[in-house]
């Protein structure tokens, strides 16, 4: 029996070899296909910091980090593994929200209460294509300007790895991790393309929100978890309960 991990390469290596360590088979079906956008970005500095909610925005950007002069500005990243991707990048001051983009809006406003980030200065987020939820406007609200600038795009897979479908057929897959309410929706959607969705719905899903949770949820699977916060570790305590329940 083998967890099913959705998340896009590289991120997937990681988690199976994490789950592998923990004595769990792996398959990898990376739902979303990473897709760098280059970014223009000529009048809207000088900025005070950097917002960032995927380590995905970091490594798109890499390449322009030189020009683009970024690297000196205090970057607030949404949880510890976009805060290591950042720093593996050459970003030195770094400063972790909670693992939500909520946890990140509110640590940008604590700083500006405590003085470590001038309210004033402009705030350049850099985002996805899609976006779960608006940062920039609810931080403008709160009196921020902040300028978002999309460096990447997620593109949906249509086809699930052969190895996974035969998994699915041979009730050989015992859990699933979803890691975004976009990559949920790309496996429903390729699950459903190739005649899997009824195996796949029937099994444990462990999600890691509740927003993420929701969009199984109503595509009719049954058995849905969510992690107590939004970290990978809390997300493997999930399936780990997912999997005792099965049991008994």
């Amino acid at each position: 029996m083998s967890i099913l991990v959705t998340r896009p390469h590289p991120d997937n290596e990681a988690t199976a070899e994490s789950l592998r360590s923990r004595g769990h088979a792996v398959l990898l079906a990376p739902v979303l296909k990473f897709e760098p956008v280059a970014v223009h970005d000529e009048t809207e500095g000088p900025y005070g910091a950097v917002l960032v909610t995927s380590a995905n925005a970091i490594r798109a950007v890499v390449p322009q980090l030189p020009e683009l002069g970024l690297l000196k500005l205090p970057l607030f990243a949404v949880g510890e593994h976009t805060a290591a991707a950042a720093r593996e990048a050459g970003f030195a001051e770094v400063i972790v929200a909670g693992g939500d983009a909520a946890s990140l809006r509110d640590k940008v406003m604590q700083s500006a209460r405590d003085k470590v980030l001038k309210k004033k200065s402009a705030l350049l987020y850099l985002a996805g294509a899609d976006l779960s939820r608006d940062l920039g406007s609810e931080l403008g609200a709160e009196g921020f300007r902040v300028v978002t600038r999309t460096t990447y795009r997620m593109a949906p897979v249509k086809h699930l790895p052969r190895g996974v479908c035969e998994g699915f057929a041979a009730y050989g897959v015992e859990a699933v991790l979803h890691y975004s309410r976009r990559s949920a929706r790309a496996f429903l959607d390729a699950a459903r393309d190739e005649g899997v969705e009824i195996s796949a719905l029937a099994i444990p899903h462990c999600c890691l929100s509740e927003t993420v949770a929701s969009v199984l949820r109503d595509a009719g699977a049954s058995r849905v978890l969510v992690a107590a916060t939004p970290d990978e570790s809390a997300l493997f305590d999930t399936l780990e309960r997912a999997l005792r329940t099965r049991l008994a």
